[in-house]
Order: structure tokens, then sequence, then C-alpha cells
């Protein structure tokens, strides 16, 4: 074994990691926090995402990240209602425009669908985490914010119905179809991006057309 000495390698500059932050240098932002144990959370699963490695990616101490959250369930669910909170932000103002009801449909179809090719770790975490992991954050925040969401297409087919505009008379059914078909191709994008795909907005288009012409009405 030869005795030259050899190059040391600070551990950020071997994993790309933020370097600590020198004590007094300002607290990291939250959205720093939950952006990089978003992350995380995704490439080790929420148990093998430690605040640890949560800290070590911005820069902090535990002790310094514990001011912001108590645990990484918090972390979680802050990371899900935020997505749900911009969900429902883009369809409050969607439903706030004077258009017919099955132009807000589409908008609100394709901002969910936008949204989830935009933030697929998010989209992940709150729509494609296993039920043993979704019950430490994700689930808490879907039962909170993800009714009102989908309580936003229920309304648009209430009244699609009552013009007899839709071909199925239950909204709880077609919101449930409408929304199975935009989770349908985000979930299967972001979770196979090595499948040949076509480009992105011809799918998300056709399969939009094709759920609207399939259950509304002429």
């Amino acid at each position: 074994m030869s005795d030259a000495p050899t190059a040391s390698i600070a551990p950020s500059e071997a994993t790309g990691r933020s370097a600590r932050k020198p004590k007094g240098e300002g607290h990291v932002r939250r959205a720093e926090i939950l952006a990089a144990a978003e992350r995380i959370f995704v490439e080790h699963g929420y148990e093998g995402a430690t605040i640890r490695k949560i800290a070590d990616e911005v820069g902090l101490s535990s002790t310094a990240l514990y001011m912001h959250f108590s645990e990484k369930g918090e972390i979680l669910h802050e990371i899900c209602r935020e997505a749900f909170e911009k969900l429902i932000c883009e369809n409050r103002a969607i439903t706030a425009v004077d258009e017919p009801a099955e132009v807000k449909l589409r908008h609100m179809l394709e901002a969910y669908v936008r949204f989830g090719f935009t933030n697929p770790n998010a989209y992940r975490l709150v729509y494609l985490t296993r039920p043993v992991e979704a019950r430490h954050g994700a689930q808490s925040a879907a039962q909170q914010m993800g009714a009102e969401l989908f309580r936003t297409f229920e309304d648009l087919l209430a009244q699609l119905i009552a013009a007899d505009r839709l071909r199925v008379d239950n909204a709880k059914l077609a919101g449930q179809v409408f929304w199975a078909g935009a989770h349908g191709v985000v979930s299967l994008v972001i979770t196979k991006p090595y499948f040949g795909w076509v480009e992105r907005d011809l799918l998300t288009r056709t399969m939009i057309d094709a759920l609207l012409e399939g259950l509304i009405k002429p």
C-alpha cells in the first residue's frame, strides 16, 4: 500500500449536499427544508428519510431543523398540505371566471395534470405514497383538504347534471372517473419515464378530450 497522502473530499463535495451553514448565519427557509425533504422522502421512503438526512441536505444541524419542524411526520404533512392548497387555489381561480361549466372542468383537469408534471416529488408523496407511510402525514392532509378539492369537481358536475349535459346522473361517479383519468396520465409518466411517451401536451389534451366527449353531452 502506498504511503502517499490521499486527497480528502469533504462530505458536501462527495454528496452534492449543501455545506453546513455557519452558526449565526440565519435560518434556512422552511421552503428549502420542504424541497429537500420531498427529494429525500421519494428517494429513501418515509422510514429511510431521517431528520439528519434532511438537515444535512440544507446545511443545518438536526437541532436547528427542529426549530422549524418538530418531527418528520410534520414535514410530510406540510408538503402534502401545501400541494393541496396550490390545487385548491387553482380551482378557486378557475371557478371565479365566467365560463361554461365544461370549460372550467377542462381547465381544472389541465391544472391538475400540470401540477403533477411540475411537482413530481410532491405529487408522489400526496397521491402515490404507500398506505403504511401515508398515515404519517399524507393521509391527514388528504382528509383535511382533499375532500374540498374533490368537491370543486363535483360542484361543476352537478351543474352539468342540472342542465342535462352529463351522461351519468351521478356527480361523484363522474368526478372519480375524471380524477382517475387525470391521475393515470400523471402517475404513469412520472413513474415510468423510460417508456416511449408521446409529447406530454398532446397526451394530456387527447386524454382530456376523450373524457369530456365520453361523459358530457354535446
